[in-house]
């Protein structure tokens, strides 16, 4: 019998499958033995990427525990919202400076008293001063409390901070009081120097800030001086208040006020403003005349000097009667430049000191403020306009064009401060102006309340047919400012009180209150066609809603 696994010639396809698997179990195997190597180097790739993502993780763990635990996250500062500072038996004067005086991200508040005591219950004798004495204070902006305080010989005359906005910096506010011009550290309360006034300059105006002229790298100080006769300008080193040079006379010329102003090709000019309107002279020139060689990096604009006068050197701005000139921006010297007249306002151009557009008005009411009404970016005019019968009218005008946007009439209370405003995030201003506002049943005022009654109002563009009306303010208003004490979040404004009399002795007080803290405390005055669309809740809520810049 023929065995089944033996081929025969009835199945030959089984000797082909037989010599298949011959050859093929030889190939097999060295299939197997690379696929045994491949498989180990793949074992160990596999091995190394795993390391390196633990070796990862590792890394972004050690960070995220140094930044929680090693590194300390910043703490925001914690503010009142409102604080008051009483001062009992003390004088002030119309002196109110915000500026970071200490470490934290909010503003501080630096006055001037006149005390026999300070606030920190030191008195004038221990520092060998007379009785009362001159006292400057910084009080911090979070709690009212005494940062420092840096008593000086009395008299007081006036006081200026925010003179380091250039680089190299080496003091930071300056006193003139008594015979002496003193240089304060707003940081410490330290004196830097103290000099006596020059000759002819004890009557002198606040100074002007100028850039470094003696090469110290520190900038340099502009005294300026005038009487019936003539105007002197006096030059000092802001490194140790030293007289630069000598001093310079403009013969008849008696400037009440003074401005540095810097052209778009880099010129300084320092306008000076008399009976007839308002001059420039460029700080070059006056440079030169003090002491040579001090004028190196100045220059001149060609077009200004054409119009110089031959006699004095004086260059027309704006002429007209008992003229006054602002800076429409307190931060940027070559802004434009709104001069106030008795009759109206014009804006003149801060490039070619040329006039932009002028607005007539019957009487304006002390000094404009500025804050952004629409959203053209472009720093809007609020003027205050007397109208008669004890009432005023505020004004906001267009910058770009001088049109009138918004307008209100107020009782014009006695002891009302200027308008002012505070910018927002959103391109806009929030605007707070003062007097008081007549009822619909009764519009008229009795003479008492003028002299007893006055009101905060503050605007809001966006809802411009409503104004939200303040608790009345009973005590006399020094000075008062309405500013951002840290940025987005805490606005604030303000009050300066105490005696009628500017440095009569009595009771004063330093009052700061936020914003939005006055919001539910204020009455809603709807005072346009358009101010009942509006729920009370949604005008409070847009005011809630505002984030303020600077």
């Amino acid at each position: 019998m023929e065995t089944t696994g033996r081929a025969t010639e009835d199945d030959p396809l089984k000797n082909e499958e037989e010599g298949l698997e011959t050859q093929a179990a030889p190939l097999a195997t060295d299939l197997n033995k690379k696929a045994g190597k491949e498989g180990f180097g793949f074992s160990k790739l596999t091995h190394w990427r795993t390391a390196v993502f633990f070796l990862s993780l590792f890394l972004c763990l050690i960070v995220v525990f140094a930044f929680s635990f090693i590194i300390p996250c910043p703490v925001r500062p914690q503010y009142f919202v409102t604080w008051n500072r009483t001062f009992s038996e003390a004088a002030t004067y119309d002196f109110l400076a915000v500026e970071h005086a200490s470490t934290d991200k909010v503003m501080d508040v630096l006055f001037v008293l006149e005390n026999a005591v300070g606030t920190n219950n030191k008195s004038c004798a221990d520092a060998g001063l007379p009785s009362p004495c001159v006292v400057m204070v910084a009080v911090d902006g979070t709690d009212g409390e005494t940062l420092w305080e840096r008593p000086l010989y009395p008299r007081f005359n006036w006081a200026q901070c925010g003179m380091d906005k250039d680089k190299g910096r080496a003091w930071h506010c300056l006193v003139s009081h008594a015979d002496n011009i003193t240089a304060i550290d707003k940081y410490t309360g330290d004196v830097i120097w103290q000099q006596p006034k020059p000759p002819g300059q004890q009557s002198s105006l606040p100074v002007l800030s100028v850039p470094d002229l003696d090469g110290d790298k520190v900038v340099d100080v502009v005294l300026v001086a005038s009487d019936s006769t003539q105007t002197q300008l006096v030059l000092l080193s802001g490194r140790t208040g030293v007289q630069i040079g000598s001093t310079v006379t403009i013969e008849s010329m008696e400037a009440t006020s003074h401005l540095l102003h810097l052209t778009k090709d880099g010129s300084y000019y320092i306008l000076l403003q008399k009976d007839t309107g308002v001059y420039g002279v460029a700080l070059r020139n006056i440079a030169a005349q003090a002491q040579t060689g001090v004028d190196t990096d100045l220059r001149t604009n060609a077009n200004l000097e054409k119009n110089a006068s031959s006699e004095t050197g004086l260059i027309p701005i704006y002429e007209s009667e008992a003229a006054s000139v602002l800076r429409t921006k307190e931060t940027d010297d070559s802004s434009d430049l709104l001069v106030v007249t008795g009759k109206g306002v014009a804006l003149v151009s801060g490039e070619k000191l040329q006039l932009r557009w002028r607005v007539n008005t019957s009487s304006v009411l002390g000094q404009p403020s500025f804050g952004y009404f629409n959203k053209d970016e472009v720093l809007d005019v609020v003027v205050e306009e007397h109208i008669g019968n004890d009432t005023k009218k505020i004004i906001i005008l267009d910058g770009m064009s001088g049109g009138v946007l918004w307008e209100v009439s107020l009782i014009a209370a006695a002891n009302s401060p200027r308008p002012a405003s505070v910018h927002t995030t959103n391109s806009f201003s929030v605007f707070m102006f003062w007097g008081l506002r007549p009822s619909e049943s009764n519009s008229s005022v009795s003479t008492e309340s003028l002299t007893t009654d006055r009101r905060a109002y503050m605007l809001h563009p966006l809802y411009s047919e409503v104004l939200l009306e303040s608790p009345n303010v009973t005590d006399h208003i020094i000075t008062f400012r309405a500013t951002l004490m840290e940025r987005g979040r805490h606005a604030a404004y303000l009050l300066l009180m105490g005696p009628k009399e500017e440095g009569a002795e009595g009771i004063v007080v330093l009052s700061k209150r936020k914003l939005k803290q006055d919001v539910p405390l204020c009455k809603i005055l709807r005072i346009g066609s358009g101010g009942d669309s509006k729920t009370d809740e949604d005008i409070r809520e847009g005011f809630n809603r505002l984030r303020f810049s600077d």
